[in-house]
């Protein structure tokens, strides 16, 4: 699938919906054991960046209150009950961004279809109060697999979004600023690279790991996108574009540290 600009393209989001309902084949479309979902947003340009016209992927990059100060992230949180429970059972209504879904007919006659529900309306909330996304401008085209956050023994639901119109985003005190990657960008293999991380244990002791990562460099400087957020976009990558990225031992070392409380900020 050719990654060619969304203004050129009107039919993009229904590319890449088809896309993700290929992949999916007959699975479930949301992991009945996933307690968090985030939301994998697109947008047809960049924000304000006149630079760059093509369609992008939106992240967040968490601030210095939160755990994992500094990823790169997808808006989006854990299941709260009873909430997010009664915002899935909204999301059923005709006109919503699930019921506006092509595999909406399909899915409403599944036993999973409560569970995603539930996990679009945690998504949706967690979009609204960490970045202002406006739930109403948001068109639902599909899932991902699921990732195990291992630090946090947490299963998290990726929901791929498109956003049509929205250019402006307001982080809250979670997020130090919202960051736009353009998709053409995310399928060259020059931009990625093996992140070396050097992690202090609660004991003292060091552990050296090496994982792949992809490089940004925007407005706010060099970027890093790795862990769940990096394999979720590959997942994106690979169903939509038949994307892999580069052998990770034939790519150029970063080196970076992480100290014992890096998960531990609230």
């Amino acid at each position: 699938m050719a990654c060619e600009p969304a203004w050129r393209d009107p039919a993009f989001p229904d590319r890449i919906a088809a896309a993700l309902a290929k992949a999916a084949g007959r699975e479930d479309h949301a992991s009945p054991d996933a307690d968090a979902a985030v939301l994998f947003l697109l947008s047809p340009g960049c924000g304000g960046d006149e630079d760059h016209r093509g369609p992008c992927l939106v992240l967040n990059r968490r601030s210095r209150h939160v755990r994992q100060p500094g990823d790169l992230c997808c808006p989006g949180g854990r299941v709260q009950l009873p909430l997010d429970r009664w915002g899935g059972r909204l999301l059923r209504l005709p006109g919503t961004p699930l019921t506006r879904w092509a595999g909406w007919p399909l899915v409403r006659q599944r036993k999973g279809m409560a569970q995603l529900t539930m996990l679009l309306a945690a998504g949706l909330r967690e979009g609204a109060e960490e970045m202002r996304l406006n739930p109403f401008g948001v068109r639902f085209l599909g899932t991902l697999p699921p990732q195990p956050l291992v630090l946090f023994r947490r299963l998290i639901a990726p929901l791929v979004c498109w956003v049509p119109r929205q250019r402006r985003f307001f982080p809250n005190w979670e997020v130090e600023r919202v960051v736009f990657i353009p998709l053409d960008n995310l399928l060259r293999s020059e931009h990625y690279a093996r992140f070396r991380l050097e992690m202090t244990g609660a004991d003292g002791s060091k552990i050296v790991r090496d994982f792949p990562c992809f490089v940004h460099s925007g407005s706010g400087g060099r970027e890093l996108l790795w862990g769940a957020t990096f394999r979720i976009a590959m997942d994106f990558l690979a169903a939509v574009y038949d994307f892999q990225p580069p052998q990770l031992d034939l790519q150029p070392t970063i080196h970076g540290h992480l100290s014992a409380s890096y998960a531990g900020k609230r």
